[in-house]
């Protein structure tokens, strides 16, 4: 199975558009995205020094657009993308670029929500000198422990070894100051501390606009940074894309999906290395690709071709697929009795997925009626695996 994986803030370098846009085609859509934006995309990725691409308002729109038109490169009709991939994933922003990927939102809509989320980001680093620090090595749950001692968030957590602490300047330099044990600890060049409580103000902008984007289902797994569960509701997508601002990405919760769904490749979109090299320390045995410039796009090719499958998730106008959101146990244990031909309420409970670690309710996010159980009591079922078939209301 293949994984698509779009990077987050900080995978950006200078100049690392410069081969892209020896090819017209890139060029010329980068263009238009860049009208969408309001920016001048093709000089950033070309010609701006590292400190210009730092600022969140340049950094977050440029590397989304990266990832969309590096992946429509390797794609050139995207509908036959989901002949082969198995999931896609995003690290923070690179949730927007994976949402455009699975169908979710357009690419439009995409430059103007993380156009909006750049500046409101921007804007609330602003209010308190806040910063990011990577925690390398140590014991995890030391590490946890030492991180809410001196009030700060573990604002990424990319697996063992890789843990993201961000704060206030004071609270970072305390913990510099007393780090723990057997750990390394580099700052970061970000303009804020992402993914923590002061990012609230960039929420509340982000709420608001998200209220007038429409969205379709994801029409393949769609691995969400909040808790590494598959999300199947276009909604439900977007309401989680707002709300990751200011709620730690859990990475490694992607990466045991992607252990769960035995992934055997992961192909990371420009600008990549980042988290294929986070895989190739976390994911023994999987295979990576970085895509980072259009001269690997035949290597990539046949890496697609070796590890894609088709994607169990099929659009469609009139049938509908609840999916299991992760690895575990189906169960429709207790009231949760409805049968073909049963009627379905909007936001009514229909399943049960368990796991050791958690219990999740599967919900219709639509009214609708059961066409079909595709699985039965006690079936051990995979991430993003159809459980039930549903007729949505209003439909002929």
């Amino acid at each position: 199975m293949l994984v698509i994986a779009a990077p987050g803030q900080g995978a950006q370098t200078p100049g690392f558009l410069e081969p892209w846009l020896a090819d017209p085609v890139f060029e010329n859509r980068l263009n238009w995205l860049s009208a969408v934006a309001g920016l001048d995309l093709a000089h950033y990725g070309t010609k701006a020094d590292a400190e210009t691409i730092r600022d969140t308002a340049i950094a977050q729109p440029l590397l989304v657009a990266a990832s969309m038109l590096s992946a429509l490169a390797l794609f050139p009709h995207p509908g036959d993308s989901f002949e082969k991939i198995g999931a896609l994933a995003g690290h923070s922003v690179g949730e927007i670029a994976a949402a455009v990927g699975a169908g979710v939102i357009t690419g439009e809509q995409a430059m103007v929500l993380v156009r909006e989320r750049g500046k409101a980001m921007a804007a609330a680093s602003a209010l308190t000198p806040t910063s990011m620090t990577a925690v390398l090595g140590g014991d995890r749950e030391e590490i946890l422990a030492k991180l809410e001692q001196y009030g700060l968030t573990a604002a990424n957590d990319n697996g063992p070894g890789q843990i993201v602490a961000a704060g206030t300047v004071e609270e970072l330099a305390a913990l510099q100051a007393d780090p723990p044990e057997k750990t390394r600890l580099i700052p970061l060049s970000v303009a804020g501390a992402f993914h923590t409580k002061h990012m609230e103000p960039a929420v509340q902008t982000l709420a608001g606009y998200a209220r007038s984007i429409t969205t379709h289902d994801p029409r393949t797994r769609l691995i969400s940074n909040r808790d590494g569960q598959i999300v199947h509701d276009g909604r439900d997508v977007l309401r989680r894309l707002v709300q990751q601002v200011n709620a730690p990405v859990r990475w490694d919760l992607c990466m045991q999906t992607m252990a769960d769904l035995q992934v055997t490749g992961i192909l990371e979109m420009t600008p990549a290395g980042t988290l294929t090299g986070i895989a190739r320390r976390a994911l023994k045995g999987v295979e990576v690709f970085a895509l980072k410039t259009p001269d690997q796009l035949d290597d990539a090719r046949a890496f697609v071709d070796k590890h894609g499958s088709p994607s169990e998730i099929n659009a469609s106008p009139t049938w509908r697929l609840l999916v299991a959101p992760m690895k575990g146990t189906f169960t429709r244990e207790g009231q949760i009795t409805r049968e073909a031909g049963d009627t379905v309420e909007a936001g009514e409970v229909v399943a049960l997925v368990k796991s050791l670690r958690d219990e999740v309710e599967v919900r219709a996010p639509h009214g609708g009626s059961v066409v079909e159980w595709l699985v039965e009591e006690g079936d051990p079922v995979a991430p993003g695996q159809p459980l039930v078939r549903l007729h949505p209301s209003g439909v002929n």
